[in-house]
């Protein structure tokens, strides 16, 4: 049985959204977070980082604890997507190359901009102008660059849903929070529409979001 280690609210639900979509067996784990926003001390005891998504997960005969979100969207699709519907075969090298590529983006290069923003929203005084200039081009670079893609193409990998646009939603959804969506109506279509996915929804009812 796969264990979820879930802390409400957070990006987890993601991860729990793919185990949705392939229609896997798991088991819930529900944490709360602290008042000030971070998790709870008891979400070490799953993982030393202390922090969410962590599955528990059996693979060739070994109890594995998994906390990065590319690899177990990796790992899932390696051992429970057998007829390639969320990845490309690996004998497919052009189309796996790409695949891999969107897979590790949203934690890559993606984030950090909206991580910057979302940070420099808080501070609660005026932002370092140097640190405000970087943050902006990179928005702009970034949201600018997914607009683009997802203004030609349904999804991230061309015109079927597939692993990597879980974790690009995860993107488009921090982005709709932090309200930067208004100019780049491809995102915003995009993100509608995973929205609206039934395994999307099962994931956020069993999560509290």
């Amino acid at each position: 049985m796969i264990l979820v280690h879930h802390l409400r609210v957070g990006r987890s639900v993601f991860t729990v959204w793919l185990l949705e979509e392939l229609g896997l067996d798991y088991e819930l784990k529900l944490y709360d977070r602290l008042d000030t926003g971070r998790a709870p001390p008891s979400l070490k005891d799953a993982h030393p980082l202390g922090k969410s998504p962590v599955i528990e997960i059996d693979i060739a005969g070994e109890r594995l604890t998994l906390a990065e979100s590319g690899a177990i969207a990796s790992v899932l699709v390696e051992h429970f997507d057998p007829a390639h519907v969320f990845a490309p075969p690996r004998s497919d090298e052009a189309a796996f190359a790409k695949w891999t590529n969107w897979l590790h983006y949203p934690e890559g290069s993606g984030v950090l901009p909206l991580i910057f923003k979302l940070l420099t929203s808080r501070a609660g005084e005026p932002v370092n102008p140097i640190v405000d200039a970087f943050t902006q081009g990179e928005l702009d670079l970034h949201l600018g660059y997914l607009n683009d893609i997802l203004s030609a193409q349904n999804y991230v990998c061309g015109d079927i849903f597939q692993a990597p646009d879980v974790g690009v939603t995860f993107l488009a959804q921090m982005a709709m929070g932090l309200e930067l969506l208004a100019d780049y109506p491809g995102i915003a279509s995009y993100l509608q529409k995973n929205m609206s996915r039934p395994a999307f929804s099962r994931a956020v009812e069993k999560t509290g979001g």
